[in-house]
């Protein structure tokens, strides 16, 4: 079976509202380029795998929009029709930073809906993996408000629609996007079925989201887990992170099925975060969610895009993620690979970095594991 990847030029087309980089237009802020979530990351990442012929390793397809009732097990009967009937007006904003045009709602369901069609294209046996090229992103909606960037949670939908179908119960969602899956975290937050691992920026997006000490409640108590990280944590910290922390808490949940919100904003020329990661990083990681899903769930792993907004690197990170889901040969070097390995931080930083994580790991699985892993 191939790597599934699933794309719709419709999803291109999302678009609206006055922005200046993230700032609304009016009084002293000027007009500007729009909002830093723009089609072209998205779409030139499409572009160099069709450039590189990545894209005959991949069985490309697209998919149908998510449904009502597919998107009402996530989100408020009151936020759709009000979403709907603002699309079917013109567009406008519901939300913090989401504006949409006219079709906003069919868009933002497309994009639910190739997340949703990828996960089940691996549960039902279709494909070995697959990626999703989603757009909007969605890992920041909530279920009645959504904001950065984010109208419906595509992951979301996703679980909550195998799950209904009865192709999988335990599900694991790794989210290694620069900003807090907070939307992601929110929906889950009661439900021990569904593990979720965020690793972020630290008090980057939302401000009052993201700390460690959040791990779910009730019966979620302990199937939440967020991992902030400092500002410049680096190649080498980020896998020592999925080493010591995404790792195990994969192994102790033995989930059916991993999804990843694969972000590339933690690339180190984002202008939305600062955290230095290169593409080798998102390719090792990728790898790394590859031998955890083949350990525990027979390979059934999604990628399912979520931010990164340098429309010159996105691509190649991009590709060098795709490369590692696929095995493919075909290989697009990193043209800032030698200026960011320059930019990696000093032997002090990451010690830093690494104490850190064993401090996360030990508050996460108890004494005797801050201390049990050498860095990647």
């Amino acid at each position: 079976m191939a790597t599934a990847f699933f794309t719709d030029e419709r999803c291109f087309w999302h678009g609206g509202g006055q922005y200046a980089f993230t700032l609304p237009v009016g009084g002293l802020v000027q007009p500007g380029a729009g909002l830093p979530e723009s089609p072209e990351t998205k779409r030139r990442l499409r572009n160099l795998i069709e450039v590189t012929g990545l894209i005959g390793d991949l069985a490309v397809q697209s998919a149908a929009e998510a449904s009502r009732a597919d998107l009402a097990r996530v989100h408020d009967a009151d936020y759709l029709d009000a979403f709907k009937a603002a699309s079917d007006a013109g567009g406008g904003e519901l939300g913090l930073r989401t504006p949409f045009g006219p079709g906003g709602y069919e868009i933002a369901a497309l994009s639910a809906g190739l997340a949703r069609r990828a996960l089940f294209a691996v549960l039902g046996g279709q494909a070995r993996n697959a990626y999703a090229l989603t757009r909007p992103p969605g890992h920041h909606a909530l279920p009645g408000f959504p904001n950065g960037f984010c109208l419906f949670n595509n992951i979301a939908v996703a679980v909550r629609a195998a799950q209904a179908a009865g192709l999988a119960r335990r599900i694991a969602v790794v989210d290694w996007d620069v900003h807090h899956g907070n939307g992601t975290e929110a929906i889950f937050y009661d439900d021990p079925t569904v593990l979720t691992i965020s690793l972020h920026q630290e008090h980057n997006y939302p401000l009052d989201t993201g700390g460690a000490e959040a791990r779910g409640r009730g019966r979620g108590h302990g199937f939440n887990l967020n991992v902030p990280l400092p500002p410049g944590t680096g190649h080498a910290s980020y896998l020592e992170a999925m080493t010591r922390i995404v790792r195990p808490a994969l192994d102790r949940f033995a989930p059916e099925a991993i999804i990843v919100a694969c972000g590339y904003d933690a690339s180190a020329v984002d202008p939305l975060g600062r955290m230095l990661a290169t593409a080798g990083t998102f390719a090792a990681m990728t790898r790394m969610m590859r031998d955890a899903a083949d350990a525990h769930c027979g390979g059934r792993l999604v990628l399912v895009h979520e931010g990164g907004y340098n429309e010159a690197h996105v691509p190649f990170c991009g590709h060098a993620a795709i490369e590692a889901l696929s095995d493919s040969a075909c290989h697009a070097p990193d043209p800032l690979a030698a200026t960011l390995a320059a930019r990696q931080p000093a032997a002090e930083w990451q010690a830093h970095v690494s104490a850190h994580i064993g401090r996360l790991a030990a508050g996460f699985f108890g004494a005797g594991h801050g201390d049990d892993g050498a860095g990647a």
